[in-house]
Parts: structure tokens; C-alpha cells; sequence
């Protein structure tokens, strides 16, 4: 009898530890699926899926072992039912199953489904049994044919639109330059390639001044000029025959 029990106490162990390192991946990838949707990549999903697959596999192992008792030959009884929050229980569940009431046994210690989907699976299950081996050979040629005709439907939808693709991208001009569109975009992002502007520089520009007659002062050793010259402007011959009466008293 103890060696029932330690038996089956280390197959929970087993089992437990399988079961939280699948747990573990599924919250990861959850994880992943919700804050890096944007950046996630198929090989990145791809290898989440086939560590989950390996993970469930390991445990149906761990399940066919023989090590492992059979789990059928088990019945889990609830000896205690309570309407308080169980702090401990909660804590187990992380949160899940915060208390051990008649709510909640149902579902958690159910060994059936639901009567509703129980009558849809006996439904399903009848019918499939009336069927003879002839009709469902039929049923599976059928189909396979059904399968064979959509994927060759497939395969020549997509050489027509290969083609129509390369004789487009052919028939298309080059209305741009790669390489110019590059410099362009790096010049306008980074400023390369680009010269800074220097302002010249200008001298200031300093106002002139009307230069005003002046009397020079008479040399030393010369005797003042007593001559006065007087300046008259000069008239354009055209104004003076048009007025001829300008410069008259």
C-alpha cells in the first residue's frame, strides 16, 4: 500500500511539472502574441508551436508509461466544501479558483461534458457507426478528389498570376532611379550629402558725403587772388529753346 502511494505520488510530480512547463510556454506565447504582434515573424510562431507540440507529447509519455499508474482506476472525491475565500486554494490556482463551493465543483470535477454536447457527440457517434464501409471508401475517394481538383485550381491561379506579374514589372518603364530616390531620402532623414551655406560677407556700406567748396587757405609767400570766379550751371541747348525765357530778369 505504501508503494502504491509513493508511486503515485511521484507520478504527480511528474505529471505536475510536465504540466506547469506547458502552462509556462502557452503564457509565453500568449505574451508574445499580444505585445509583439507587429514585429512577430511566422518562423517565430512556428517555433513556439513545435515547442508546445514536443512539450504535449512528453507528457503523453509520461501518461503511457508504465511507470505511471493508471489514473482511470483513481476517483477524486471532494471531502469539503466551503463558501469562504481559501487563501491557500486561491494561491494554488493563481488566482483561478478562489473558493471550493458548489459552484465551481461542477466544472472542475466533471467527467462528462456538458448534457447538450453529450447528446451531439452520441448523435454523431450513432451515425458514424451506421455507416457501411462501402459508403464511407465513397465518401473518402470524393473528397480527396474534391481536395485534388481545389489544390490543381490553385497551383494554375497562381502560374497565371506569376506571369501576369513578370510581364507587368517587364512592360512597366523605369520612371525612377533606386539609387537617386536613396540619396534624395537620406538627404531629406540625415541631411547627407549636403553643403552647408556660408553667407558671404559684405562690407558696410558708409553713406557718402557731398563734398562742399572750400576756401583753401592761402599758401604762405602768395598774395590772395583777388579774381572770383562765378560758376554757372550749365543748360541744355533743348530746355533753353523750349524756355527761352528762363534766365531772363
Amino acid at each position: 500500500m505504501q508503494n502504491q502511494e509513493k508511486a503515485l505520488e511521484s507520478s504527480l510530480d511528474a505529471m505536475l511539472s510536465r504540466v506547469l512547463d506547458l502552462k509556462n510556454s502557452i503564457a509565453q506565447f500568449i505574451l508574445k502574441l499580444e505585445h509583439e504582434h507587429e514585429t512577430l515573424s511566422w518562423p517565430s510562431v512556428l517555433d513556439s508551436f513545435a515547442l508546445l507540440s514536443s512539450q504535449i507529447n512528453t507528457l503523453n509519455k509520461v501518461l503511457k508509461s508504465d511507470k505511471i499508474p493508471a489514473m482511470r482506476n483513481y476517483i477524486l472525491l471532494p471531502l469539503v466544501l466551503a463558501p469562504e475565500r481559501d487563501e491557500d486554494l486561491e494561491k494554488m490556482t493563481e488566482g483561478r479558483v478562489p473558493a471550493f463551493n458548489h459552484e465551481v465543483v461542477p466544472n472542475y470535477l466533471r467527467t462528462k461534458p456538458e448534457p447538450d454536447l453529450d447528446e451531439k457527440e452520441h448523435h454523431l457517434t450513432s451515425s458514424a457507426a451506421q455507416l457501411t464501409p462501402e459508403s464511407i471508401q465513397q465518401q473518402v475517394t470524393s473528397l480527396n478528389k474534391i481536395a485534388s481538383n481545389l489544390l490543381d485550381l490553385i497551383n494554375s491561379s497562381k502560374d497565371e498570376w506569376d506571369v501576369e506579374s513578370t510581364g507587368l514589372r517587364t512592360a512597366m518603364p523605369t520612371m525612377s532611379s533606386p539609387a537617386d530616390t536613396n540619396t534624395l531620402i537620406a538627404a531629406i532623414s540625415f541631411g547627407k550629402s549636403l553643403k552647408q551655406h556660408r553667407p558671404q560677407a559684405t562690407a558696410p556700406v558708409v553713406p557718402q558725403q557731398t563734398a562742399t567748396p572750400q576756401q583753401r587757405a592761402p599758401e604762405p609767400g602768395k598774395a590772395p587772388s583777388s579774381i572770383k570766379t562765378n560758376i554757372k550751371a550749365s543748360v541744355h541747348p533743348y530746355a533753353a529753346r523750349q524756355n527761352p525765357n528762363r534766365g531772363m530778369p
